[in-house]
């Protein structure tokens, strides 16, 4: 019998950090963090990484683990989540994978392998430095979408990391990332992985949204960013995080202060948007609804386990 993984999924602000901690107690677990930003060291108000106090004693992988000046690739993921899914198991404990990442998510559940892509940094550069223009990126949209139509189906015009993959995978493989995906899918798991998303109605967590923003900024996410700035000068790929990148805006004179903190709170409901999109297409998921309460959605994924 294949070792169960438990998923957690869904958009920010939603409570799955919460729901994991509660559900590691009740199962012995440990949890993974399947978050892009919250793997980087001296990121943690912008990314709402988990505290030592919220963590109650349940160990945490894959947080803090790689400077914000190094290009952590979704293969790098992968490799170390099954790595930490194994030191898990090894202590017979429960994984339980964590976060709204789905490209990460994706890659786990459905055994999709990247490793074998070698990217070419000059190339993604170029797409990265087009991107920042409104118009480039609607004709980069364009040309990504001529080469994987199917693939951009499922991805926004202003959704630059996710468009410049698509063709990063091309030219890395010579195939689209449909085909790269299908073929990855066709491998036998090695674990049985038993996802669940939790959701909120939209207006709530909007609101939810706007609050943990204006928690953020009260918190220091303004020094933070200094901190990043003079600890780290090269640091893009980090600084494409939500929240990180509108700060930096803000001290370039780009946005006032009450602009950047409004762009934050709309950026972060539109990403949520795209989560709660991306986590749909899971039709094996099992969805709870974050307004019952930790206690009735542990209970929920008790009875499914």
């Amino acid at each position: 019998m294949k070792p169960k993984i438990v998923v957690i999924a869904g958009p920010t602000a939603s409570g799955k950090t919460a729901l994991s901690i509660e559900l590691a107690k009740k199962i012995n677990g440990e949890i993974i963090s399947s978050d892009s930003m919250q793997i980087y060291k001296d990121m943690d108000i912008g990314t709402a990484k988990v505290t030592k106090e919220e963590a109650c004693g349940i160990k945490h992988y894959l947080v803090d683990g790689i400077s914000p000046d190094v290009r952590y690739t979704v293969s790098d993921f992968k490799k170390d989540a099954e790595n930490s899914i194994e030191e898990i198991l090894s202590k017979g404990k429960v994984p339980i994978i964590v976060g709204g990442t789905g490209l990460y998510v994706n890659s786990l559940i459905y055994g999709i392998e990247y490793q074998d892509m070698e990217f070419d940094e000059e190339y993604r550069d170029k797409l990265m430095k087009r991107a920042e223009e409104p118009e480039e990126l609607e004709k980069i949209w364009e040309e990504a979408n001529a080469i994987d139509p199917e693939a951009m189906k499922k991805i926004s015009k202003n959704d630059k990391k996710r468009i410049i993959r698509v063709l990063e995978i091309y030219k890395a493989t010579g195939k689209t990332k449909t085909m790269q995906e299908f073929l990855s899918r066709q491998k036998d798991l090695k674990y049985d992985y038993k996802m669940f998303v939790v959701n909120i109605e939209r207006e709530k967590l909007y609101e939810k949204i706007n609050h943990r923003v204006d928690i953020m900024i009260e918190g220091g996410l303004e020094d933070e960013v200094k901190n990043l700035i003079s600890k780290y000068p090269e640091f893009p790929t980090a600084m494409q995080g939500l929240g990180y990148k509108e700060v930096v805006e803000y001290f370039d004179g780009i946005l006032t202060r009450e602009e950047m903190i409004e762009k934050i709170k709309q950026e972060t409901r539109r990403y949520a948007k795209r989560q709660l999109t991306w986590f749909r297409k899971n039709e094996e998921a099992i969805w709870l609804n974050g307004e019952n309460g930790t206690e009735e959605n542990v209970n929920i994924i008790l009875k499914e386990l």
